[in-house]
């Protein structure tokens, strides 16, 4: 599934696209997706002032209101020329004033599109947390976030309503570089380790982002090239491998279903950070 940092690639490749530009038309070739795709006859004419993210989702601001899209488990976005030929799973088209066209291509067809009129919230946008990549994301808010949980620090580092777009790849890459063990209950780590959790957390997606995203099976960037990040993962994948670091053999467990690997020597407890990496 792309994660936050495909997202933001997929939001940088897209924006000088669109950025002032009109959209003069929309041919929508199959309306089931995720969830059914209802845009409002108004929405033709009117110009493309942003192109934002919140969490996984891209926002497409518009005059009277924005475009979510949500690229699902194998969806990508791209701007093509109006002609370009359409392929199996090419769903929709956004025609735009410059004679290209802003492509949705989603073979397991579990993205969405919805239309949020101006001055209303969207249901799939309430309730979600602080972006991590922004200055509210720091090592007082996830240990406010934690007072008195018992739950796994990986499994409240991916919980949306604490903090947004942090997958499964990297929460356990922050983890590791914190030196925090990923079962360890969240309401015991201290505001140190937080502190080395929140910087990690900005660094892995950060360098993700900068990468180009991280290589997964369905993902394609924006140009239509797979992501490098996966080259630098340091335990995500890499179970029974040795640690990069220390060269001991990386473990994995289940942690809120989701496969979780970590280095048992540099993430001892709240540990130390990965010193080196």
């Amino acid at each position: 599934m792309p994660e936050l940092p495909e997202v933001e690639t997929t939001r940088r490749g897209i924006e000088p696209h669109l950025l002032g530009r009109r959209i003069v038309r929309w041919e929508l070739r199959n309306p089931s997706l995720r969830w059914p795709v209802e845009l409002p006859a108004g929405l033709a004419g009117q110009r493309v002032h942003a192109v934002e993210r919140r969490a996984k989702y891209l926002l497409v601001r518009l005059e009277e209101g924005t475009l979510i899209v949500h690229l699902g488990m194998s969806g990508s976005l791209r701007v093509l020329p109006a002609d370009a030929e359409v392929r199996k799973h090419d769903h929709v088209d956004f025609l735009l004033d410059s004679g290209r066209a802003l492509r949705l291509n989603d073979p397991r067809r579990f993205g969405s599109i919805h239309w949020q009129p101006a001055g209303s919230e969207h249901w799939l946008l309430a309730n979600l947390g602080v972006e991590p990549l922004s200055d509210a994301f720091d090592g007082a808010y996830l240990k406010h976030a934690a007072r008195g949980r018992r739950v796994a620090v990986k499994n409240l580092l991916m919980d949306g309503r604490v903090v947004v777009g942090v997958g499964n790849i990297y929460a356990n890459e922050a983890l590791f570089l914190a030196g925090i063990r990923p079962s360890l209950p969240a309401g015991r780590v201290t505001r140190a380790s937080y502190d080395r959790l929140a910087a990690a957390v900005k660094r892995v997606l950060g360098d993700a982002i900068a990468l180009g995203g991280t290589t997964l099976r369905d993902f394609v960037n924006a140009d239509g090239d797979p992501g490098y990040f996966r080259q630098s993962l340091y335990v995500y994948g890499r179970e029974g491998l040795p640690c990069r670091r220390c060269q001991s053999e990386l473990r994995g467990l289940r942690l809120g279903q989701r496969a979780t690997v970590f280095c048992p020597n540099c993430q001892r407890g709240q540990g130390f950070a990965a010193r080196g990496c």
